[in-house]
């Protein structure tokens, strides 16, 4: 007599996930994924977002599993799968919108630089170069770092190996010296 193992219904596996069950876990993916993934195709063609609600419609069964209630599905845990994954698609849509928005936002206009910035970018010529020159190395080299190279303040640090605050306070006093000597 042959026997037949009857492998459990979906509904079963989601009961037993909700127990931490991560073979039931498991098959359940194996068993929905192909479909799960070939119908949000359907509805989205950018792979990256189909992949990000694969990922979170699967993270959130395996998490909220013991909230399945068949009868709000009608029994079916495939129809609470494919629910799960019709919201994050929706949230998807949703903020790739939201970026879509943000980057049409016209950016305001820049303000415009400090007269010291623009003379360390070589607007002025020879005075400037003398002013730097008066300036002690530890001071110039902030200046440079920050201004000619555009770094930050904490870029600055880590490439000259001091702290930020040092480098606040040498920048502040050559920008200081820079406008005495340019006076």
């Amino acid at each position: 007599m042959l026997i037949v193992k009857q492998s459990p219904g979906e509904e079963h596996l989601v009961r037993r996930i909700a127990a931490g069950d991560r073979r039931a876990f498991d098959e359940l993916y194996r068993r929905t994924s192909p479909w799960l993934l070939a119908r949000l195709r359907r509805r989205c063609a950018d792979d990256d977002v189909v992949a990000d609600v694969m990922q979170e419609t699967y993270l959130a069964v395996w998490r909220a599993a013991s909230s399945f209630d068949g009868s709000a599905t009608s029994g079916s845990a495939v129809g609470w799968l494919w629910t799960i994954a019709a919201h994050r698609l929706v949230d998807a849509f949703r903020r790739r919108a939201r970026v879509r928005q943000m980057l049409a936002v016209p950016l305001a206009e820049t303000v415009a630089p400090a007269a010291e910035d623009e003379v360390l970018a070589g607007l002025v010529g020879h005075e400037m170069e003398q002013a730097l020159l008066s300036l002690p190395v530890e001071a110039r080299e902030v200046l440079r770092a920050m201004v000619l190279d555009g770094f930050s303040v904490r870029e600055t640090s880590v490439l000259l190996g001091v702290p930020e605050n040092t480098i606040k306070a040498r920048a502040r006093r050559a920008r200081i010296a820079l406008r005495e000597a340019l006076s």
